[in-house]
This record gives structure tokens, C-alpha cells and sequence, in this order.
């Protein structure tokens, strides 16, 4: 099993933003799993971008760019 790199306090803390009351650690659980595949991938293309660019620095925008190639 890999390491969670979102810690499950912060990611109940998300859902609670979204007007949950109560929160099982199996939804914070869950949520974090989709929320670090989700942004492995935008960071994936989001690097791939700056690489193109000639860059090692990711960028904002390349970050924007990621997401709009994702639509």
C-alpha cells in the first residue's frame, strides 16, 4: 500500500466546507484516495508542460494548462 500524502483531518475538513455535519473516516478516507489521483494526474501533464517549456519549475499555469487538456 503507498503512503496517503493528503492526511485525512484535512481532507474532512473539505467536506465539512461542503456543509457535511458528520463525517465517517471512511468518506475522508475515500475522498482523499480520488483527490490524490485526481491531482497526480493534473501535476503529471502540469510537469510534462514545463518540460516542453524547458523548465523545471511547474508553474500556475501550467497547472491551468493540465487542467484545460483534461476537459
Amino acid at each position: 500500500m503507498k503512503d496517503k500524502l493528503l492526511p485525512t483531518a484535512a481532507v474532512e475538513r473539505v467536506i465539512r466546507a461542503a456543509g457535511a455535519h458528520r463525517v465517517s473516516a471512511t468518506a475522508s478516507e475515500e475522498l482523499a484516495k480520488l483527490l490524490e489521483e485526481y491531482g497526480i494526474e493534473v501535476a503529471t501533464r502540469a510537469n510534462r508542460l514545463a518540460i516542453h517549456a524547458k523548465r523545471t519549475t511547474v508553474k500556475g499555469e501550467d497547472i491551468l494548462e493540465a487542467l484545460e487538456q483534461m476537459e
